[in-house]
């Protein structure tokens, strides 16, 4: 059951991460642009609103590892997590740009799923 459970969390953790990184970089004027063509930008509310989904994409995770792995290993799970996601997002924005949405989209129900597998795995143990 643990390692179902660290499974679990490490799938939370690292989509999380990725679908807030994806928020964020959508809030970037430059990779707005390469998915809405060139001279559009997000209004400030739009910003505000991917820029906000994003840091709490990436506190979910910093939480999800924390909880599962404690404060000591919990920081550097997260680093971990933080440097996965950033890599796989990178490879999205250089090679299939417009699939960034998708790819946030996807990651923030992977994660609602995984995060809630873990916290009832949590609750029977």
């Amino acid at each position: 059951m643990t390692a179902l459970m660290n499974t679990m969390a490490v799938l939370a953790a690292l989509t999380s991460a990725l679908g807030g990184f994806a928020a964020l970089s959508l809030a970037i004027d430059r990779h707005w642009e390469g998915l809405h063509g060139r001279g559009n930008v997000p209004s400030d509310s739009t910003r505000r609103k991917l820029r906000w989904s994003g840091s709490g994409g990436l506190l979910v995770s910093l939480l999800v590892c924390l909880f599962v792995w404690g404060a000591t290993q919990g920081w550097v799970a997260w680093a971990g997590m933080l440097t996965a996601a950033a890599i796989g997002l990178v490879l999205v924005l250089s090679y299939a740009g417009r699939a960034v949405v998708c790819v946030g989209w996807a990651a923030a129900g992977v994660s609602a799923a995984a995060l809630a597998l873990v916290l009832l795995g949590r609750a029977v143990i």
